[in-house]
């Protein structure tokens, strides 16, 4: 049984990033107001997101968060709606489905991660199902300010740590001065080819000039 559970859950998890590669998603919405190379500065608008804190590893963290959201979007929620993924990885009546828009978040929380699914720009804290899962929550992100750098490649805490730290670096010579926690942001599901896939970390910032 536990073995039928494991390639199910490994089914949903291909399924999900199937989807993704496939269609045209909608994207978390901002401008950029500064390039260089591969850094950024973008202004990100108001969304909502779907986030679950779990105590596991960088590299463990997304696997173990995953069947909890997916549920939550797959009906595991007070009215039974069907919610679409994003990637990073929302209510309308039961059955009708909602866009999926990309990418699916990481940031540190405590002594764990936070793992998030950013939901449709479209659709509000009130018009989304309350989760089942008391450890699933809806949480507003307000309009903000980040530093981003893009980079391709495996999932390992070896190129998020460098990646991090040359964002880091790269504010620090901007003259600007971070204001949170790290996110970092998927969009490609695992049988991406390690070459192609897009993978950022971002980092809120104060307005700076």
């Amino acid at each position: 049984m536990r073995q039928f559970l494991r390639i199910a859950y490994a089914a949903n998890v291909l399924l999900f990033f199937g989807a993704l590669e496939a269609m045209a998603v909608e994207e978390a919405q901002y401008t950029v107001l500064r390039k260089e190379a591969d850094f950024e500065i973008r202004q990100y608008m108001p969304h909502v997101l779907a986030e679950i804190i779990v105590a596991a590893d960088l590299e463990g963290a997304g696997n173990k968060a995953f069947r909890r959201l997916f549920g939550y979007i797959s009906g595991d929620n007070r009215t039974r709606s069907k919610v679409a993924m994003t990637a990073p990885v929302a209510q309308q009546s039961v059955g009708e489905k909602i866009d999926m828009t990309a990418p699916v978040g990481q940031q540190r929380a405590g002594s764990g991660w936070a793992v998030s699914f950013m939901m449709p720009a479209s659709y509000t804290m009130e018009a989304l199902p309350e989760p089942d899962d008391p450890d699933v929550v809806l949480r507003q992100v307000p309009a903000r300010r980040m530093a981003a750098v893009r980079y391709s490649g495996f999932w390992s805490e070896k190129s998020y740590h460098r990646h991090r730290t040359a964002l880091e670096s790269w504010i620090e010579a901007q003259g600007l001065v971070a204001t949170g926690e790290p996110v970092w942001a998927r969009y490609n599901a695992p049988f991406t080819p390690w070459f192609l896939r897009r993978n950022e970390i971002l980092i809120p910032i104060d307005g700076g000039r």
